[in-house]
């Protein structure tokens, strides 16, 4: 066992215990990964209104509440678990702060709301062009986002997950409730789908 992981499960020892601080440490560890989740997925209406921080600080409250029941599933990674108080605590803002507008039930593909097309267009076409070429990129990145939005919900998911998110393939798998194997080939025909879609772009 490496020394980080040595570490990791010492603090969850500590965290089973009781110990409050030893959350505070873990979070302190993934709050990187779970702010750029934020990012992706927080509705750009609420851009300006609702910080990522916020989001962050109420969804640690609700971690703190809610310990006992990731130690219930032990098969669950910690950071599979902590993202998904995120996910439910950022569908919580948006209910808030939006009402409970429909959406369409074909389109879910998890718990936290999906990731925005033009947030994850923007990310993928950041390094297209140069800073002096604003033009090009707001073009390309236009290209990017109508190819997302072509793209079946679960694959945009893969994508936004393993590039945005920065997931591995395995937590990428454990976030989407499939098999390593399957997530992988997703992830393999989502990024050749993307590309034939953006190669067809004028």
């Amino acid at each position: 066992m490496a020394d980080d992981e040595r570490t990791s499960a010492a603090v969850l020892e500590r965290l089973r215990g009781g110990d409050q601080a030893a959350l505070g440490e873990l979070f302190a560890e993934h709050r990187d990964r779970l702010r750029r989740m934020v990012e992706l997925r927080i509705d750009h209406r609420l851009k300006g209104r609702v910080a990522p921080s916020d989001v962050l600080q109420e969804a640690y409250i609700d971690a703190l509440k809610r310990v006992p029941h990731y130690f219930a599933k032990p098969d669950q990674s910690f950071f599979g678990w902590l993202r998904l108080v995120v996910g439910q605590r950022l569908a919580d803002v948006h209910r808030e702060h939006l009402g409970a507008a429909k959406r369409d039930a074909g389109r879910e593909v998890g718990l936290a709301p999906a990731a925005d097309s033009g947030c994850l267009a923007g990310f993928l076409a950041g390094h297209l062009t140069s800073p002096s070429g604003a033009a090009q990129r707001a073009e390309a990145v236009l290209g990017v986002e109508r190819a997302l939005d072509q793209l079946d919900p679960t694959d945009r998911e893969i994508l936004a997950l393993r590039h945005f998110e920065e997931l591995s393939n395995g937590e990428t798998a454990e976030a989407l409730g499939i098999q390593p194997a399957a997530a992988s080939k997703r992830y393999v025909r989502a990024l050749a789908r993307l590309k034939q879609l953006i190669e067809g772009e004028p």
